[in-house]
């Protein structure tokens, strides 16, 4: 490594005498800190792989050459309907068209009637004492209930009176 020297007083470009005393009190003392922007960013090693494919690839699309194509015969298939379809399309076009020409004014007006059963005074009588029946059974408290001894009223033979029954 070769020391930087100051250059030479001859060396040195012609200036302005007013822009040489400026430079002469100059001090980087003076100079406000900023923080450098990087605007115009490099690109990365994937973005010049991706331009040389898509560049490679519009010179194959605008270098290709029609003569190399081979010529060749376009075969149409028509696939006719079968009599099944063609009898479900005249089913279909027949009820279409039967709808489409009903007349309206042949009909009859008739004005519906609603037919409900009201329950006569003795059913609601009846459900009203199930009803009431039912909610004494669903309320009932068992602890009104008094505790019973059972006392046999009807007792069994015992053995002995078996075997004079049987003598007799």
């Amino acid at each position: 490594m070769a020391a930087s020297t100051s250059p030479t007083l001859k060396d040195l470009p012609k200036v302005a005498p007013n822009v040489k005393s400026e430079l002469e009190e100059f001090t980087p003392d003076k100079l406000k800190h900023t923080e450098t922007v990087e605007k115009g960013v490099l690109p990365t090693k994937e973005d010049v792989q991706q331009e040389k494919t898509h560049n490679a690839l519009l010179q194959g699309v605008e270098g290709f050459d029609a003569d190399q194509l081979k010529k060749t015969e376009t075969q149409e298939k028509n696939r006719l309907p079968s009599p099944d379809d063609v009898q479900q399309e005249k089913t279909h076009q027949n009820l279409l068209s039967g709808v489409e020409r009903f007349d309206k004014d042949s009909m009859n007006n008739v004005t519906p009637e609603e037919k409900t059963h009201l329950p006569s005074p003795e059913e609601i009588q009846q459900e009203k004492k199930l009803q009431s029946h039912l909610d004494g059974i669903e309320q009932f408290d068992a602890n009104k209930l008094k505790h019973a001894e059972t006392v046999e009223k009807n007792p069994l033979p015992t053995a002995d009176d078996i075997k004079v029954e049987k003598s007799a």
